[in-house]
């Protein structure tokens, strides 16, 4: 990992990118304090996607589970708000 000041980023921009692009994290500073971190985006693709998930079933009871939580934030808000 490498840090930067972002005067030196703004100079440099290319190369950080080019940087970013082979793997190293860029951490970006100003005023000795650190301000954003410039790091390489995962790669992936669709069919890595589809297939990660066609490799887990299905959860039949999960849109059950959202109802109640629903429901149960639902009436707790109900309560909350409730003037008696």
């Amino acid at each position: 990992m490498r840090t930067m000041t972002a005067t030196e980023v703004a100079r440099n921009f290319a190369s950080v990118l080019d940087r970013a692009e082979h793997g190293e994290t860029i951490v970006i500073t100003r005023g000795g304090r650190r301000l954003a971190t410039l790091a390489p985006t995962p790669a992936g693709n669709g069919a890595a996607i589809k297939a990660f998930l066609e490799s887990h079933p299905v959860d039949e009871g999960f849109a059950d589970d959202v109802a109640a939580a629903r429901e149960s934030v639902t009436d707790q808000m109900s309560a909350a708000w409730h003037d008696d």
